[in-house]
């Protein structure tokens, strides 16, 4: 059911979102308590707005209300990803190369499961990234494939 509503979420969107020139960062259906969310993940060059959020809601909850893909009550959200946005697809790590990232992987390299750090490079499938070890400074490759889930990462 939860992958259904998502595709079915994904293609209501995404020609509003084509429309606006904004992009389609994610899409959540999800279970909290005893209330049930449909949180779609926006953004653009510079970020979106509470306006953009708006519109975009009001838009897809009129296309969801014609498609009806819930059958049960949901609260609809529309927002940003926020500075610690999942990175998705490889045109993310593509855009976002020179950005702290962390990367949390399938199965270990070199002993680790967890890398935060510069993401140096992506090309042919394989991110490069910059770490710390204590005080060297470390560079691991990591095939795409073995990416369970990666975000930037915010540095203070």
């Amino acid at each position: 059911m939860s992958s259904q509503v998502i595709k079915t979420t994904e293609e209501l969107v995404l020609p509003i979102l084509e429309q606006k020139n904004l992009e389609l960062v994610d899409i959540e259906y999800v279970k909290e308590g005893q209330n049930r969310f449909l949180r779609v993940y926006i953004d653009k060059d510079g970020g979106v707005d509470i306006t953009e959020c708006g519109e975009v809601s009001e838009e897809l909850s009129e296309k969801l209300d014609q498609a009806d893909p819930i059958t049960n009550a949901y609260f609809l959200e529309v927002s940003s990803p926020g500075v610690e946005r999942p990175l998705k697809t490889k045109e993310d790590f593509e855009k976002h190369v020179n950005q702290n990232v962390y990367v949390k992987l399938y199965e270990p390299i070199d002993g680790e499961k967890v890398y935060e750090g510069i993401l140096k490079d992506f090309q042919n499938n394989v991110l490069t990234i910059e770490y710390k070890s204590k005080t060297r400074k470390l560079s691991v490759e990591i095939p795409y494939d073995k990416v369970a889930k990666a975000r930037l990462a915010v540095t203070f």
